[in-house]
């Protein structure tokens, strides 16, 4: 009798440990597949941000040789263009009233032309706090009679930003504003920028505006799409708050 229950504790411990066993298996197993994923996962991450990184530096590559090509070839033809109506004006004295207005205007293209150009270039960008350059460029834009644009500014401490986030910065404003003049249509831009506790850069216009909820559905313009891109390379939330002739709200913030 005794033989038999000590064979039924033994048949017992046997079976308690084979299925603690199966369960040991079980869960390293699990282990391995959540470890898997987490790996694969992280892949995408790193080849998605690879992607986007290589794509924005292709970007600034082109946006610094257009920029190189503004200043070099068209600024020297406005230059020798002045030049040659400067001559005339001393040939031609009879003819300052006619030339002046006309000199004028190559003037402020030129101013433009230098302007733009600097705009496009990061190494200009790169020498200049982030604030003061997007205060430049809202006050080139202001000259536009059509386009009201303000701009608000609460820097209580300064904010130091990388090289990085400077150039991917300024691109989304650059981006947003593009928007706002092409395809929103609005008269009125408000800016807002926060350098304390965190970066925030907050555009709104009074535009036509779109249906947000289905442009997130896979009909995202390359414009946002850039923007999300480069958002995603510096860490940066963006969150994008529009209605169909209520107009669109862009922000752009630093994770805490």
């Amino acid at each position: 009798m005794n033989s038999i229950a000590f064979g039924i504790i033994i048949g017992f411990l046997f079976i308690s440990l084979l299925v603690l066993f199966c369960i040991l298996i079980v869960k390293l197993y699990m282990n391995k597949v959540k470890n898997y994923t987490q790996q694969l996962f992280q892949k995408d991450i790193d080849f998605q941000k690879a992607i986007n990184t290589a794509m924005v530096e292709t970007q600034e590559q082109v946006l610094n040789n257009i920029s190189q090509d503004l200043h070099d070839d068209a600024g020297q033809q406005l230059t020798y263009i002045n030049f040659q109506l400067e001559n005339l004006k001393l040939d031609y004295p009879n003819l300052n009233d006619v030339l002046w207005p006309l000199s004028q205007s190559v003037g402020h293209l030129s101013q433009s032309i230098r302007s733009i150009s600097h705009s496009l270039n990061n190494q200009l960008l790169l020498q200049q706090d982030i604030v003061k350059a997007i205060a430049t460029e809202v006050e080139r834009l202001q000259k536009n009679p059509k386009k009201k644009l303000k701009l608000s500014i609460s820097q209580s401490a300064r904010k130091e930003l990388s090289a990085n986030e400077k150039i991917v910065i300024y691109r989304i404003f650059q981006e947003i504003i593009n928007n706002c003049f092409k395809h929103a249509k609005a008269t009125r831009i408000d800016i807002q920028i926060k350098t304390y506790p965190a970066f925030v850069l907050s555009v709104s216009d009074n535009g036509k505006g779109f249906d947000y909820p289905v442009v997130t559905d896979g009909k995202r313009t390359l414009g946002l799409q850039n923007m999300e891109h480069r958002a995603r390379i510096i860490h940066y939330d963006l969150v994008i708050v529009s209605k169909v002739n209520e107009g669109t709200t862009i922000t752009l913030s630093e994770k805490l």
